[in-house]
């Protein structure tokens, strides 16, 4: 450790005198908003740099210029002479807009941005972008994003999962403000536990990740940025408001107060209720839950001159009801009503601390920590799962920037999960309940470096080993690789490794809602698979505009995986060890074009090939489509006043489960669903301070026939809620407002 330090040390010293040689950074729009992928070029040559996702940059000196180039797409370029002499950071301001015979033209930021300074392939979901649907909650954050597919798992509870790369969500991981969250127990219905008006960006990354958040992103990250009170552009005080004609009512409150010394602090709230059942498609059961929630975040921070603080606590408490409607079923006499109930309570409690050593170089030690206490008390007609999960993370991590082109990062992390589980998987109310503990702990080393070569050629390679409790050592690494030979083309390359411990009761719970028999093989692997991944970035100038077009393929390929098989026997679901071969082949092209000022189209394409072993044959995944096809599209009038936005998006068939004979000899369900189409749109009108948007979810009307099969008999060995592929609600229309005093006012 001493040599560690020593050779840390000199290397530091040794390089603090490149600083005089660079100039240094940030570009922001009007508002204090950074602005990440702008370029920074000297003036008349082709030496540049790609400001990073907080708007930095760095770039060295140029002896025949000294004046600085900036521009970014929807903003006017600026020219920034540069002393000879001056070593202080830059603060360059892009103007969004052009006076033109006194009419005000606005520019547009894209919604959702390529990461284009990052090694990884990395989008960025702005809050503009967040608001351009009805976006209550991070699962119905991704209806205009062509990578992310975000379904329902079980027709009965409700219960949504992420898609990425063609694989559930378990193989993404789901991270908060960069800490690992919503695992285990929290993974069938956490997607409702964080509301749309609290996120400020959603980063979303493919493939393998940096290991310096863990070794469990087997197909790519998600992580969510909650609003900050440190911002210079947080709000005093924020409201929205929301209303559908499924009877769902939802407020959202924050309001942001600037403390002395340097302190700030934000109080966020919202409320959710699903007042009243519906049965549209007249089978008896309730279409979607009625689910009231509260949910409240306090979060603190103090910005230092070297000493940083990010703390807070979270808060939410969930009643989640479904079944069968007693409206609309007619039962024999004495027949009790199939019913579902799930209530939950959650608490969250996090704190960020780092010490700058030197800003310039941004050498850092940090110390991040959280915990969390999941309560989840569930019935399924007579099944019983009730858990008690508890998380502790923690991770020191020590960064340091050598020079422009030499980056390091270190750093020692501990992850414990236990699961206090009570269960019962059988409607036999006479008998009793299984108890069962799962305690595991995982401590891990990581190292991991990045080398830039004038943003041209970028490489991060990182190396993790960890140790579990529960299933012993284990080496993670990965690397990628980035080509950017001008500002007008991006080549990635990635290949690495990514492991998760299977909690199988607790991830899967909402399948107790089906009368399948649940069967878990002993001595479950802890899962493991290589991901490798292509993607290229191209931003074409065309009629005096930038086309941007990204072209992407992924393959991930299983080494040990804990299969979920509904096809050996269809009256079961099995969890086993996987006997065979595991992957997925993923294409992806997307492309976007402002054809006029306001306007931009966005289309994508993507085909899926995912397959698997089931019970020694080699089948396609079911219930996931083939393809999936995207056109988004959104316009804002020069004055900014109007906003209207449309999506509509083409899901390809896929494969079912196995279905089992009826008694007249027939399959219970077709070996195959066929593709559908859904489109959505939204209207909105801003004033100064509020803006009042409309809009409409699956106007195209389309739903599952039949999303539950055996409905009329619910405590019988057929009925089962899990064959769900398409929408199980109607067209739905919703109205909302938003309120805000802004911090300039």
């Amino acid at each position: 450790m001493k040599q560690f330090i020593s050779i840390t040390l000199f290397l530091i010293l040794s390089h603090m005198g490149i600083n005089a040689q660079e100039v240094t950074g940030t570009v922001k729009d009007h508002i204090g908003e950074p602005i990440p992928g702008a370029n920074v070029v000297w003036l008349n040559t082709s030496d540049g740099v790609i400001t990073k996702e907080d708007g930095s940059f760095a770039i060295a000196r140029h002896k025949g210029a000294n004046a600085l180039v900036v521009s970014f797409i929807g903003f006017q370029n600026d020219t920034i002479t540069v002393d000879a002499n001056d070593v202080s950071p830059l603060d360059i301001i892009l103007s969004d807009g052009m006076e033109l015979s006194q009419v005000n033209v606005t520019g547009r930021k894209l919604g959702t941005m390529k990461m284009r300074n990052s090694v990884m392939n990395e989008d960025m979901i702005s809050g503009e972008e967040l608001c351009r649907a009805a976006c209550c909650n991070l699962g119905e954050s991704f209806t205009t994003n062509p990578s992310v597919d975000v379904s329902y798992s079980d027709a009965a509870t409700g219960a949504k999962q992420i898609k990425l790369l063609g694989l559930s969500g378990t193989y993404v991981q789901m991270l908060t403000e960069n800490i690992p969250n919503y695992r285990g127990a929290a993974a069938p219905y956490g997607l409702g536990y964080v509301p749309g008006p609290w996120m400020h960006s959603i980063q979303v990354s493919k493939g393998t990740s940096s290991v310096k958040n863990g070794y469990e992103a087997l197909t790519g990250q998600i992580n969510v940025e909650f609003k900050k009170p440190q911002l210079p552009e947080a709000d005093w005080v924020a409201l929205n408001l929301f209303g559908s004609t499924s009877n769902r009512y939802e407020a959202n409150a924050d309001a942001t107060i600037k403390l002395p010394n340097r302190w700030s602090t934000t109080l966020l709230a919202h409320y959710e209720n699903e007042t009243k059942a519906h049965d549209d498609n007249g089978d008896g059961f309730v279409d979607n839950p009625m689910v009231e929630q509260y949910n409240f975040f306090n979060r603190w921070a103090y910005m230092g001159e070297h000493y940083v603080f990010q703390g807070g606590l979270k808060v939410l408490d969930e009643k989640r009801n479904s079944g069968q409607d007693m409206h609309t079923v007619h039962l024999p006499e004495g027949t009790e009503l199939y019913t579902v109930g799930i209530d939950t309570r959650r608490y969250e409690l996090f704190a960020k601390n780092a010490y700058i050593f030197n800003k310039e170089k941004n050498t850092n030690v940090a110390l991040i920590t959280s915990a969390s206490w999941h309560e989840q008390e569930a019935a399924y007609g007579h099944k019983l799962y009730n858990v008690d999960q508890t998380n502790f993370y923690a991770s020191l991590m020590f960064e340091t920037e050598f020079s422009a082109r030499h980056s390091l990062s270190t750093g020692l992390s501990f992850n414990h999960d236990g699961y206090d589980q009570n269960y019962r998987l059988t409607h036999l109310q006479e008998e009793g309940l299984t108890h069962s503990y799962v305690n595991e702990n995982v401590v891990g080393a990581y190292a991991q470096y990045t080398l830039n070569l004038n943003d041209q050629w970028m490489v991060m390679a990182g190396l993790r080993a960890d140790y579990s409790s529960e299933h012993g050592s284990f080496v993670t690494p990965r690397a990628h690789l980035k080509y950017s030979p001008n500002e007008y083309f991006n080549l990635r390359l990635s290949a690495g490794k990514g492991y998760r411990s299977h909690h199988v009761l607790a991830e899967n719970n909402y399948l107790l809602s089906s009368s399948r028999q649940v069967s878990i093989a002993p001595n479950l692997d802890m899962e493991e698979a290589w991901n490798m991944g292509i993607s290229m970035a191209g931003y074409i100038p065309v009629a005096g505009k930038t086309l941007n077009v990204n072209a992407e393929y992924y393959y991930t390929d299983f080494v040990k995986q804990v299969v979920v098989d509904m096809d050996s026997n269809p009256h079961e679901v099995a969890f086993y060890n996987l006997d065979g071969r595991s992957y997925s082949h993923v294409f992806q092209l997307e492309a976007t074009y402002p054809f006029f000022t306001g306007f931009s189209l966005t289309a994508a394409y993507r085909l899926t090939d995912v397959k698997s072993t089931y019970g020694g044959k080699r089948m396609e995944k079911p219930l996931t489509s083939k393809y999936k096809g995207l056109l988004t599209a959104s316009y804002q009038t020069p004055l900014g006043k109007w906003q209207v936005d449309a999506t509509l998006q083409l899901n390809g068939g896929g494969r079912m489960p196995t279905a089992y004979t009826t008694a007249d000899g027939k399959p219970s369900w077709e070996s195959r669903y066929n593709g559908f189409e859904q489109f959505s749109a939204q209207v909105t009108r801003y004033f100064r301070n509020w803006s009042v948007y409309v809009g409409g979810e699956n106007l195209t009307n389309f739903k599952q026939k039949n999303p539950i099969i055996d409905a009329a008999n619910p405590w019988g060995n057929n009925f089962d809620s899990s064959m769900i592929w398409g929408p199980v609600h109607g067209r739905k229309f919703y109205i909302g407002l938003r309120f805000n005093i802004a911090r300039d006012e």
